[in-house]
């Protein structure tokens, strides 16, 4: 059970670190100053980060224009779901308590 704890734990961080970062780069992009790398919203994205990367970018209404941010974001969280999915569903896991 702490390995689900840790996962939730993980997950949590980095969804809400993909949303400060879309709303600290939107900032950034107002004051026109150095700027986050898309890379690295979508690198947050991929790693467990999407959900809180996309209610960001809609919330305050930064990347919505760019094509590969409107389809990357959605298609990255469909595919963390159908992974997620295949592990519920399809990979016997076991937690065991030593």
């Amino acid at each position: 059970m702490n390995v689900l704890i840790y996962i939730f734990a993980y997950l949590l961080f980095a969804n809400i670190s993909g949303f400060i970062l879309m709303g600290v780069d939107k900032y950034k992009a107002k004051k026109k100053t150095f700027r986050i790398p898309e890379a690295t919203l979508f690198t947050v994205a991929l790693f467990g980060g999407s959900v809180g990367t996309w209610l960001g970018m809609y919330l305050f209404r930064h990347k919505t224009r760019h094509w590969y941010f409107v389809y990357g974001m959605p298609l990255i969280l469909i595919i963390q779901l159908i992974i997620i999915m295949v592990f519920l569903f399809y990979v016997p896991i076991e937690f065991t308590t030593i």
